[in-house]
């Protein structure tokens, strides 16, 4: 049995679930996002830490030529140190302080005028497409893969 419960706890069977509780929508003058990560378990695990992202997938292209790279707006590292025990519910607000980054259509799109048509031009000519998320991840002493959870978020 303790062969059987060790595999299970390298595969996350049984394990640590993570919900990530965030808004899903912020402004674009905010500088930091609140929420909380609720942490469930079926069996008696170790919480190490826990990480939360902001996360930028930044899409240039069309077809063959799209290409995605993803840019780290902000990340905390809580501490953990903690055990969960078989029916607790751990409950871990954090505030994510970020900061946007903006392509060189985006800028030349702010100015205005001549140059924010051709920013315009620039962002619809490559395909430029942001979507934000926000990323939480729980490091699982037992585990060999780190449960986590991840939420889509618009900015306004």
């Amino acid at each position: 049995m303790g062969i059987f419960t060790s595999i299970k706890n390298k595969l996350g069977i049984g394990g640590v679930k993570v919900n990530l509780q965030a808004p899903a929508q912020v402004s674009m003058g905010d500088s930091t996002v609140d929420g909380k990560v609720i942490l469930t378990t079926k069996s008696e695990q170790e919480v190490l830490n826990l990480t939360v992202k902001f996360i930028e997938e930044f899409t240039t292209g069309r077809g063959d030529n799209k290409t995605t790279k993803d840019f780290d707006l902000g990340e905390i590292v809580i501490p953990g140190n903690f055990t969960i025990k078989p029916g607790e519910t751990k409950e871990v607000p954090f505030s994510l302080p970020f900061q946007i980054v903006k392509s060189d259509a985006d800028n030349l799109k702010e100015k205005g005028g001549a140059l924010g048509a051709v920013g315009s031009l620039s962002k619809f000519a490559n395909n430029e497409k942001s979507e934000y998320f926000i990323d939480a991840e729980a490091d699982v002493k037992s585990a060999a893969l780190d449960p986590s959870d991840k939420k889509e978020v618009k900015l306004v």
